[in-house]
């Protein structure tokens, strides 16, 4: 679990994990507006000292690889379903996509949903992430809504996606 000690290497692998993810289907300026909006110091502190949401660092051989930000209670995004648990994020180096470390990841997740005894686990999921689409419905999340994601100026349509651990 990611501490105060471990913000600039939140802040790194946030950018660069979203920037691998994301840097073929939106333009320039759209991912340089998003980053600079979302992964600054300030705004990860922020998050990271709020109570009711936790970061989880991945690591191999001491380099930060993952992470994953979960929200419970009113932190969550969308639905703040007192019995629920948000995935908000959850980004992998693209050199590690296909190695099983997500499933590591994903399993890490059920494993807390199942401390925490919430009822459900949902994330957003662009529509038009396919792998990730696949990946998440292979767990058993099914598609239950959907909501508008704005990518700096671009209005992204977010599939809202469930699981009942």
């Amino acid at each position: 679990r990611a501490s105060e000690e471990d913000l600039k290497d939140l802040q790194i692998i946030s950018i660069n994990s979203f920037y691998q993810a994301f840097r073929n289907d939106n333009s320039e300026e759209d991912m340089s507006n998003y980053l600079e909006n979302n992964f600054n110091l300030e705004k990860l502190r922020g998050q990271l000292q709020n109570p009711l949401s936790s970061f989880y660092l991945v690591k191999k051989n001491q380099e930060t690889i993952g992470y994953f930000k979960l929200n419970i209670g009113l932190a969550q995004t969308d639905s703040h379903d007192p019995n629920a648990l948000e995935i908000e994020r959850i980004y992998l180096l693209e050199q590690y996509t296909g190695k099983g470390v997500a499933q590591e990841m994903m399993a890490k997740i059920i494993e807390i949903a199942k401390s925490l005894a919430v009822k459900s686990i949902w994330l957003g999921v662009w529509e038009n992430n396919r792998r990730a689409i696949r990946f998440y419905e292979k767990y058993g999340f099914e598609k239950f809504d959907e909501h508008i994601f704005m990518l700096g100026h671009d209005a992204q349509t977010d599939w809202m996606m469930r699981l009942y651990p």
